[in-house]
């Protein structure tokens, strides 16, 4: 179980100690999409909904999310974050691309709280939407990238 490290050598979860790390700087970024009927796409690109601009909430929520992911994912730390943004780009007429990025000058990484940002930021589309749209779906949402810290620079590769 060595190979985990939020497990010690008898198995039991443990919060990684990283009062032994530098600091350094650190950034992270994840995407995800929400796939939707196109009337509802449209909807929100024509900020057209009842209860407000679908985005911009969205933004805020996912930017939330990442400054409170120590308080979400058990073992995570609660980190001072110097950035966290959240980005909306319409692809094709039904498919919400969503991407954050998050960045800390620290001992660890911000690899959750960028998947976190893009999590909540999904959700609170499909929140705020479902009322016109039963149907969405919550897709693909992965690490795009991050750099800095002892296990280095990670890209993802593929499309």
């Amino acid at each position: 179980m060595s190979e985990l490290t939020h497990f010690d050598d008898q198995g039991a979860s443990r919060m990684v100690d990283t009062s032994g790390k530098p600091e350094t700087l650190r950034q992270a970024r994840a995407s995800g999409q929400v796939r939707m009927q196109p009337a509802t796409l449209q909807l929100i690109r024509d900020r057209g909904h009842a209860k407000g601009d679908v985005l911009e909430v969205a933004r805020l929520a996912g930017i939330m999310a990442a400054k409170r992911t120590g308080e979400l994912i058990p073992l995570c730390h609660p980190l001072p974050i110097t950035s966290a943004t959240v980005d909306f780009a319409f692809e094709k007429d039904e498919l919400l691309h969503i991407e954050s990025t998050v960045r800390i000058f620290g001992r660890t990484g911000v690899e959750m709280e960028a998947l976190a940002a893009v999590s909540v930021a999904a959700l609170t589309v499909y929140d705020m939407c479902k009322a016109v749209d039963k149907s969405m779906t919550i897709e693909r949402i992965r690490l795009e990238e991050k750099t800095g810290g002892k296990s280095g620079d990670f890209r993802r590769s593929d499309d």
